[in-house]
């Protein structure tokens, strides 16, 4: 599977080029129920990661034909954190950036670590994870390695913003039934107030879950939000306002739809007439396949 992958539209960010740090396997400290990828139990290292140099190459290649990325994102099958050179590779992502942002998706999980803080303050976007505000819904939704300490993902979070100058977003994403009550947004809203992130992006399951899990209500999604006073609070829309028109081969669509499930708006807003053609003969060909999470349809890659 390639390094790169992309562009894909996001919702919070703009047009983005993923770069994933662990392509052959996934590789996470956490195993949420909500993730995008397979079940996996949770390691603390990604096996077998690719070079520095490997990486720098795709990206360069990637940045010359799509010229309209606006975002950079540092992502894995997985926790990028646990990528072993990631201070060499964002200083040298930096160089070749050129006007373009970079950005790390992450489940916050080593922010704790000052290593970890002093490479991350490299970056123009920070995005961490923070789903719970109770060590026990924390175990139960996003199932991570024993070690692993939400107090000590809160302390990290709040030391980190007191040295970090670039955009820190928090995301919070409710899954029906285990972090959707208010009791839970209160406590949510006082750790949040403490670290002063710069946007919290509340929203829900919108891609084929791991586990046997629901999204909630936009509705509901509002009425916790609430709970979030004082705080600059987005609540997550598919709508992305622009259409791209990306050009892409067979192979591309095919690697990006193993990244990242897409339902038809996205391939609407993203892919060109001629790549949405290929997505119709790759349905034909059986090599994509169709899920529905709730009353929305994704097209993803078939496992055969």
């Amino acid at each position: 599977m390639s390094i790169i992958f992309g562009p894909v539209p996001s919702r919070r960010f703009g047009l983005s080029l993923g770069i994933d740090l662990s392509p052959e396997h996934k590789a996470c400290n956490f195993d949420c129920l909500y993730c995008e990828l397979e079940p996996a139990k949770p390691v603390d290292h990604i096996p077998n990661p690719p070079s520095v140099e490997k990486v720098v190459k795709e990206v360069e290649e990637a940045l010359q034909r799509f010229l309209d990325v606006e975002v950079i994102t540092i992502t894995a099958n997985g926790e990028p954190t646990l990528y072993p050179h990631l201070d060499e590779l964002i200083d040298e992502l930096n160089k070749i950036k050129q006007d373009k942002k970079l950005l790390i998706l992450s489940n916050a999980s080593r922010i704790h670590e000052p290593q970890i803080q002093k490479v991350l303050a490299k970056l123009d976007i920070v995005k961490l994870s923070l789903d719970c505000a109770t060590q026990r819904c924390f175990k139960r939704l996003d199932r991570p390695l024993k070690s692993i300490s939400l107090e000590q993902i809160i302390q990290g979070m709040e030391q980190f913003r007191r040295v970090y100058p670039g955009l820190l977003v928090i995301e919070v994403l409710v899954v029906k039934g285990i972090n959707d009550k208010r009791e839970e947004f209160a406590r949510l809203g006082q750790v949040l107030r403490r670290i002063k992130p710069d946007r919290v992006d509340v929203g829900t399951i919108d891609r084929p879950p791991a586990y046997n899990v629901e999204p909630v209500s936009y509705e509901r999604l509002f009425e916790l939000s609430r709970e979030l006073h004082g705080l600059p609070v987005t609540i997550v829309s598919r709508h992305f306002g622009q259409n791209y028109f990306t050009n892409l081969s067979k192979e591309e669509i095919l690697d990006l739809l193993a990244h990242r499930p897409l339902t038809q708006e996205d391939i609407a807003y993203l892919f060109d007439k001629q790549s949405q053609a290929m997505v119709r003969e790759l349905e034909r060909e059986m090599k994509i396949k169709k899920i529905k999470v709730g009353n929305v349809e994704f097209i993803e890659k078939s496992s055969a």
